[in-house]
């Protein structure tokens, strides 16, 4: 089947021709780019040119002082939630996996009822714990108490909301952690336990690295998630941004503008955790023959080059092809 078309090519080559090609149209690609155009172009104007949006009270809210004590308590929040969270959920992710029925059955138990259970009642629980005990003892197990605290002294309104946010991650932060070690091949870890390689070794040396390239994604998504989910904490009166927008424009009673202040910022907050979760998937996918959005930019270049390159040469510039 391949020696006629040899044969055309080569018939075309010595008559001194050139192979013209036609590339297959596509109206409806046309047709559905100019449309999402037209929506965009739409979208746009209606953005601009609408005066209830009010802009400019955006531009004055934007960087206010308050707005700003707002960004950072909510950016404190988050950092607090993810590392205790991510802390915790994987000491409960080695428990799920631990060959002890008891350790199992206890991570087991947690990630069921804090997944189970909504954020925002977590939060007024932790809130209001004082109401179930006065007072936090240490000491003894079933014996004496060495040390008493209040309760209302020890967990205030700030720690109610990092331990509620933490406690929570950590249930969904063990499952992707766990997801993360399954999809290690065990034979590597038979393999360095052949070695005699220890147990905490193959995790952190062998396991954990390895894990790291299913864990960044799903990782990235949760960290994100809790950005907007300490919104949540307005219920504690905490001065994070969703509640310290909704007080603003209680006293001035701009609430479009206002609300449009708190998206600017979620969405510049998620969009610089993006970009440093892009950096972490790329620097723990080393190896993998998955292109990244630079190399297609490097193919979309060499591409574009090549159609560059065609018309010169189908010209008979370079004196036609020999």
């Amino acid at each position: 089947m391949t020696a006629p078309v040899v044969l055309e090519e080569t018939t075309a080559e010595s008559a001194g021709g050139s192979l013209t090609v036609v590339r297959a149209r596509h109206p409806g690609r046309w047709i559905a780019g100019a449309a999402v155009a037209v929506l965009l172009a739409m979208a746009g104007n209606a953005l601009v040119t609408n005066p209830a949006w009010d802009w400019p009270v955006v531009g004055d809210y934007l960087f206010h002082p308050s707005v700003l004590h707002a960004v950072l308590f909510t950016v404190e929040l988050t950092a607090l939630g993810i590392a205790l969270g991510f802390l915790l959920g994987t000491v409960l992710a080695l428990m799920r996996l631990s060959r002890v029925p008891l350790l199992a059955s206890v991570a087991w138990g947690y990630v069921w009822l804090f997944r189970s259970v909504p954020l925002i009642l977590q939060l007024l629980f932790w809130y209001n714990l004082a109401a179930l005990y006065k007072q936090i003892s240490f000491g003894v197990p079933f014996g004496p108490a060495f040390l008493s605290v209040g309760t209302m002294d020890l967990i205030g309104p700030v720690t109610a909301a990092a331990l509620g946010l933490a406690l929570h991650q950590a249930a969904y932060a063990a499952e992707i952690v766990r997801g993360g070690f399954l999809s290690v091949d065990p034979g590597q870890l038979e393999a360095a336990a052949a070695l005699g390689i220890p147990r905490a070794r193959q995790i952190l040396r062998i396991q954990l690295p390895q894990a790291m390239r299913s864990i960044v994604p799903a990782a990235g998504n949760e960290i994100i998630g809790l950005v907007k989910g300490t919104s949540v904490v307005y219920i504690m009166a905490l001065p994070e941004l969703f509640y310290q927008v909704q007080v603003i424009y209680n006293r001035n009673g701009r609430v479009i503008a206002m609300l449009l202040v708190a998206a600017i910022w979620y969405l510049v907050l998620t969009t610089v955790l993006s970009i440093g979760q892009y950096h972490v998937e790329r620097r723990f996918g080393r190896g993998l023959a998955r292109p990244g959005p630079s190399a297609r930019v490097r193919r979309l270049r060499q591409a574009l080059a090549v159609r560059r390159a065609a018309p010169r040469r189908a010209g008979g510039g370079e004196g036609g092809p020999r």
